[in-house]
């Protein structure tokens, strides 16, 4: 044989092995790649791009938004019952961007629910305020939506200039009765529009609180299938290490009432948390149709759903009975424990309200601020004499 022909059969040949050897190697990283381990959870990265992502974020949910105006559409703060005095099934509280959730009195919860932009054709019912709903509501310059409340709020309601809405037959209106007692107050969202217009409210700059895209969330989620074997322990005292970890359940303990304490269940299909109550009862809402509906009771036009928040905030507060010996008084100004439960896991650390204009940050233990995932945000403000357990 030439030695030309040779010395290119000899390239040839080593340009093969060295292909197959990349090909070979590419295949075994691949392998090792998809191969579970024991010792880690395994990391999601879906498809991001079946998101339509317009680079507008709403303040209030982190959700991409059609265009920049929406980011100071009207919001309301609504003051909605968790009584099983016929507070519940509540309707319309599924589009509530963020939620909050604290003892109102002996023992029972009540909600200050933030909408903007809402649609939906019933919300409520609508019970009073408590000044500390309305130290949370603050920072989301919302029209505060109650039914009377106590001295304390509606004072501070008067001295602060706040937009404000109490019950009013404008543009709220009375259901039947029936099992719902006197928690048969409702509104609809084009009675909160005529209002702002009427009122002349315009818009609202909300402080709202530091979150995740999309894209960032969806790549932080855990897999459903990765080892369950890791679990979250408190930490021994003097250890400060940040632990993120798996958690599929999540019970809050507000009492020693089961039909008040809740229960989160992770979908990680949904990337959702169904809330169900420590009875075994699932949280069943009305969602109401868009569009006017006249006054309707809830029970006529709407369907029931799971309330299934994206996120979950617990805040250890430090509470206790009010002069009344009868309602709850509840600190929202300063710093406590905190857990923030998304995307299929949870970070431990803490809260921090600076004032009451001031919104409510969250920090890991190593004082990093959590950016919170885009969705709906329940925050749950438990005493100290409570419990979460996951």
């Amino acid at each position: 044989m030439p030695v030309e022909n040779s010395k290119k059969s000899l390239e040839i040949w080593f340009l093969i092995s060295g292909i197959l050897g990349v090909v070979g190697g590419i295949t075994m990283a691949l392998i090792g790649l998809l191969t579970p381990k024991e010792d880690l959870p395994d990391l999601i990265f879906p498809d991001t791009t079946a998101i339509v992502d317009t680079g507008v974020y709403s303040r209030l949910t982190g959700l991409p938004l059609e265009n920049a105006e929406l980011l100071t559409a009207p919001a309301y703060c609504v003051q909605i019952p968790n009584g099983t005095d016929g507070g519940r099934p509540q309707a319309g509280l599924t589009e509530a961007g963020v939620v909050f959730e604290a003892i109102a009195e002996a023992g029972i919860t009540r909600f200050a629910a933030i909408y903007q932009n809402p649609s939906s054709s019933i919300i409520g019912p609508i019970r009073s305020l408590r000044i500390y709903y309305l130290q949370w509501d603050t920072p989301f310059d919302c029209t505060i939506v109650h039914a009377g409340g106590s001295g304390d709020a509606l004072a501070a309601v008067r001295a602060g200039g706040y937009k404000d809405l109490s019950e009013n037959y404008t543009y709220m209106y009375r259901g039947t009765y029936g099992s719902r007692r006197w928690n048969n107050l409702f509104t609809t969202a084009k009675n909160l529009a005529a209002m702002n217009s009427n009122f002349e409210h315009g818009g609202s700059n909300i402080s709202g609180f530091k979150r995740m895209t999309p894209s960032e969330s969806l790549k932080s989620r855990i897999d459903a299938s990765a080892v369950s074997r890791l679990v979250i322990t408190e930490p021994s005292p003097g250890d400060t290490s940040a632990t993120v970890a798996k958690v599929p359940q999540v019970a809050i303990n507000f009492g020693s009432w089961a039909t008040f304490n809740v229960r989160y269940s992770y979908n990680a299909d949904t990337n959702t948390y169904a809330r169900s109550y420590a009875t075994g009862a699932k949280h069943d809402v009305y969602q109401c149709p868009a569009g006017d509906k006249g006054n309707a009771n809830p029970e006529d036009v709407c369907d029931l759903v799971q309330l299934s928040p994206s996120v979950i905030a617990v805040i250890v507060v430090n509470e206790k009975r009010a002069s009344d010996n009868y309602h709850e008084d509840i600190t929202t100004i300063g710093a406590g424990k905190a857990y923030v439960f998304q995307n299929g896991i949870v970070v431990r650390g803490t809260w921090s309200k600076g004032s009451v204009n001031e919104q409510i940050k969250f920090f890991d233990e190593n004082g990093e601020e959590v950016a919170l995932a885009p969705g709906q945000t329940f925050i749950e403000a438990i005493p100290s004499y409570g419990s979460v357990n996951y």
